[in-house]
């Protein structure tokens, strides 16, 4: 079966589609020895495509990393601003894996990066309801905001799922630390909803995501995630409701 050629040099985990459009234009993409042009097309099982001479392979192995993103880091592959990106984080596994959802600038702690379409689609929807734990600390009259946060709450027009929220202890400089978990995962959402019921956030990591821990690893670090963990993301993907059309995305 044919397909772009920006496509097999993508679904092979070697660059993003735009780059591969770079690359073909720049002369560097040859089909079976010809030098390739932008619009061609290849046969991944049949034609022989490389990229600077290399052969590319017919498809990336699927890899899943954990990653403790640290605060100041944008969770994104490359950033006008300049800022540092989790990218970098991950530039020495060999692949090029995309981040599954997102943590703000200012937000740490457990991230998972893929070269999986399909499987980062199904863990960002939100008809499957992944509970997502976090670990905030805040400022403000908690006792009041307590009650505001376990009850329904509506961001962007859409009625959330009343979070479960447990009170902890309180930090010397008079922050106090709560556990929050949510099941949608909107832009900011912990922040918003903090702010809704009059709180303002000190800090915010990210602790667990379905049965995923972020355990001990350190911050700034990666590692693969385990086999019982795969585990837990192929369970998803042969269960998922969702029209297989609707995950056969390519990252």
């Amino acid at each position: 079966m044919t397909e772009r050629l920006q496509k097999i040099l993508s679904g092979a985990g070697i660059c993003s589609r735009r780059r591969a459009e770079e690359y073909i234009e720049q002369g560097r993409v040859c089909v079976n020895g010809a030098t390739a042009r932008l619009g061609d097309v290849a046969d991944p099982e049949r034609d022989t495509v490389t990229l600077d001479g290399a052969v590319v392979p017919l498809r990336a192995e699927p890899v899943y990393l954990m990653l403790n993103k640290p605060r100041g880091y944008v969770t994104t592959l490359s950033d006008e601003k300049g800022r540092p990106t989790v990218a970098e984080l991950t530039a020495d596994c060999g692949v090029r894996v995309y981040p599954v959802g997102r943590l703000d600038l200012n937000s740490e702690g457990l991230l998972l990066l893929t070269n999986d379409g399909a499987a980062a689609k199904i863990l960002t929807h939100p008809s499957h309801e992944i509970e997502k734990r976090y670990l905030v600390w805040v400022n403000g009259d908690v006792e009041a905001a307590l009650p505001l946060l376990r009850c329904p709450m509506t961001l962007d027009g859409t009625a959330l799922q009343p979070a479960k929220v447990r009170l902890h202890e309180q930090r010397n400089d008079g922050a106090r630390l709560l556990t929050m978990t949510i099941r949608e995962g909107k832009n900011r959402q912990i922040r918003r909803m903090c702010e809704a019921a009059g709180l303002h956030v000190v800090r915010l990591r990210r602790i667990g995501e379905g049965p995923l821990r972020l355990g001990d690893l350190p911050s700034g670090t990666w590692r693969y995630l385990t086999e019982p963990e795969r585990g837990w993301i192929r369970s998803l993907t042969e269960n998922s409701r969702l029209d297989k059309t609707e995950i056969s995305c390519e990252l």
